[in-house]
This record gives structure tokens, sequence and C-alpha cells, in this order.
């Protein structure tokens, strides 16, 4: 039998995350009610804040369970993560027991997290890696784009990689779309061209979320 996540571990994940996002920062949530209610989910977040995870997961309207880099699973935030529902993964190699995990998430009818740009750096999609068209396609779940937009200012911030405290984050989900042409192939063709339109989706929202809220092209 496949070992899931826990789905009350990820909604506890969701009280505890809603709770220090509003703590500590403003956010301003735009979009959330295109997240479909139910059905497999998978959440393609921007990456250029050590919070976009927590402020994803506190904010969605439904129990997110994230991959999140073994790096982060130190000490006493090992059984923390876990016991959330996070997805622990090694990003050096082909992580058998997390793809399995992720797959078995979007079959049970849950939500997937991801940041497709593999590690946190300008958090504009412009370099995104394979798996998110991967469990997309293997997976048959629909992708919501979300954009994490925080203030550039160095002032007020409390460690390097977080936005000022107090400063108004905005989170935007876009439209649900499908990774696959129909055809049901996953030749590595096929994820290619998948990635080629899951990063065109992806930077269109982008766009679109930064003109929604005003903000300017270099804020992540």
């Amino acid at each position: 039998m496949r070992e899931l996540p826990s789905e009350r571990g990820a909604e506890v994940g969701r009280r505890i995350g809603v709770g220090l996002m509003y703590g500590f920062w403003k956010p301003r949530v735009l979009g959330a009610w295109k997240v479909p209610a139910t059905g497999p989910v998978i959440f393609a977040v921007n990456h250029s804040h050590n919070i976009d995870g927590p402020m994803v997961m506190g904010v969605a309207p439904r129990p997110t369970h994230f991959l999140i880099k073994k790096e982060a699973f130190i000490g006493p935030l090992d059984p923390f993560l876990t016991g959330i529902g996070q997805l622990k993964v090694d990003r050096d190699t082909t992580d058998r027991k997390a793809i399995t995990r992720a797959l078995g998430v979007l079959e049970a009818g849950g939500v997937l997290g991801i940041f497709p740009e593999g590690t946190r750096g300008e958090g504009d999609f412009a370099s995104l890696r394979s798996g998110l068209a991967y469990f997309a396609v293997r997976s048959g779940a629909a992708i919501v784009p979300v954009a994490v937009l925080g203030s550039t200012e160095r002032r007020g911030r409390l460690f390097k990689g977080l936005p000022p405290l107090r400063s108004r984050v905005d989170v935007v989900f876009g439209d649900p779309f499908e990774a696959g042409d129909g055809s049901g192939r996953r030749t590595r063709r096929a994820l290619d061209e998948a990635t080629e339109r899951i990063q065109k989706q992806l930077a269109a929202h982008l766009d679109h979320a930064r003109r929604l809220t005003g903000r300017p092209a270099d804020a992540g």
C-alpha cells in the first residue's frame, strides 16, 4: 500500500501558515476562486522568497502538499514538515520515493505544490525543469499558476530572502490549464513540448499578475 502524506496534516499546516503569514506580512489574495474545488491540482509557484511555500500553503483554498528540498528537513523541522503533509525530495537524483508519493497525492484528488524553477531565484519562470510536465501529463491534473509578488525593498527585512515585515505580499492564482496535447503521450519529446507550453502559460500569468497588482517587472 502506497504511503500518502497526511491530508489532515496539510490542513493543519494551512491553518498554521495563514496565521504566520498574516501575522508577519499583509497578504492580498487574488483569484483563489479559480482553484478547482475538487480533483487533482498542481500549483506551479514562482520562487523568489523563502516564504513563498508557506504563503501559498496558508492562503490557498485547499490543503497543499509541497515538494520541498530535503535540505529544509533538518532538526525539528523534519518531523514538523512531514507531520503537516509536506514531501521531502532529493534534487540531486531521481527521487523515486518522492515521485511516487507526489503522484499518490494527485491520484487521491489532492493538491501538489511545485516550484517548477527548481530553486529560489529570480522567480520569473524563465528556466523550468521537466518535473512539472511529468506530474501533470502522468496524472492528468490541472495546473494552476500562482504568482507570489513581494516588495523588493531591503529596509525592514528580518532575513535575506524574506520580504520586509508587514509589507504587502500579493498571491495571484491563475486560470487552470492542461499540460498535455490530448494525445496521452509520455515520451521525452512530449514532455519537452509540454514544458514549453507550460512555460508560456506561467510567464503570461506572471505578466498579468504584475499588471494586476501594479508590481514592477523586477518584483519577486
